[in-house]
């Protein structure tokens, strides 16, 4: 299992890139193994990149990695890290996909950072698990796999599962994975010696709180935000909103203008367009169900909304012909 002690030494770990992956959770990954290695001046861990046919793969900040090879010469008992990135939805292919089941049958530990989660629950291995993502593209994952328990966390490990939401998530993560396998004072001693500290907990949040988020700590605004951001598909009316908050409608008009510049309305409708786009760029869902799911019940209506803050339509934004909007693809 992941972080088991009984592992022989070195731990082998082989980092499966697929194109667009995000680099700061890979090398997030490598540089606490690194360091652990020369703190302890022992070879605790070793590492390996790979691609699924072992042609370099170029990173969403256009920074190319060469692979020490395809995932067939990936070392046995390796423990499998899939680390995505953007349009992650796009390079799911069954030699990866076939190839990661067959790993499972085996008993291999496999992980995944950033979007790598949702590569997993398309093969099929995160059935029963719980697992994390990033927050940006956790409403899409819930829509595509609604029976799967992702979390908020900043990692999550089940069993021979372990997923990080992404970003410098994962050097806690792999923090977490030294301090059981060789003690919290090597852990803590990479920590120091990377500028990393304190060491974040597993189920420690991945975004700042809402106050610091809106700019803003008015209690009732706030949790009148909240409000908006657990109801989505189906929008609260602003009377409902200020009712709940014990405050006028002309209240609740006052209070958004004075700490975000926007009515209540407007603000929502941004919350909702927001989550639109990332499922429109994020999964394989139909315009009309994105629409559907983000509180619209005219698909013209979402069309025009989308348009007007985005400045393109949302079958431009999945780059689709002109041609698919007459047709209603």
């Amino acid at each position: 299992m992941f972080g088991d002690k009984s592992r022989d030494l070195p731990m082998r770990i082989a980092l499966v890139l697929v194109p667009e992956f995000t680099l700061l959770p890979v090398t997030s990954i490598i540089d606490p193994l690194r360091m652990a290695n020369r703190l302890s001046e022992k070879q605790l861990y070793n590492w390996s990149i790979h691609s699924t046919d072992g042609a370099p793969v170029m990173a969403s900040s256009e920074i190319t990695l060469v692979a020490d090879g395809a995932l067939d010469t990936i070392p046995e008992h390796a423990t499998v890290i899939v680390c995505g990135g953007t349009n992650v939805h796009r390079y799911g292919d069954k030699p990866l996909f076939n190839w990661l089941r067959k790993q499972a049958r085996r008993g291999t530990d496999i992980g995944a950072v950033c979007t790598g989660a949702q590569l997993l629950a398309m093969a099929g291995l995160l059935n029963g698990y719980t697992c994390t993502i990033h927050w940006e593209n956790q409403p899409g994952f819930m829509e595509e796999f609604p029976d799967i328990n992702v979390t908020s966390a900043l990692f999550e490990v089940d069993r021979d599962r372990f997923t990080g939401a992404g970003g410098t998530s994962a050097l806690d993560m792999m923090l977490s994975l030294i301090s059981a396998q060789h003690g919290a004072m090597l852990a803590s001693a990479v920590a120091e010696n990377i500028l990393h500290s304190p060491i974040r907990q597993p189920g420690e949040h991945q975004r700042m709180s809402l106050p610091a988020r809106i700019g803003a700590r008015h209690p009732k605004m706030v949790g009148i935000i909240e409000q908006m951001e657990n109801n989505l598909e189906d929008p609260l009316s602003p009377s409902l909103l200020a009712k709940e908050a014990g405050l006028s409608t002309r209240q609740l008009e006052r209070l958004f203008r004075r700490y975000l510049d926007r009515s209540p309305k407007r603000y929502y409708l941004e919350l909702r367009l927001k989550k639109a786009r990332s499922l429109l760029l994020q999964t394989s869902m139909s315009v009309i169900n994105v629409a559907l799911a983000c509180g619209f019940s005219s698909p013209s209506h979402f069309s025009k909304c989308y348009r007007a803050y985005y400045s393109r339509t949302p079958y431009r934004e999945r780059g689709l012909p002109s041609s698919s909007e007459a047709d209603g693809a």
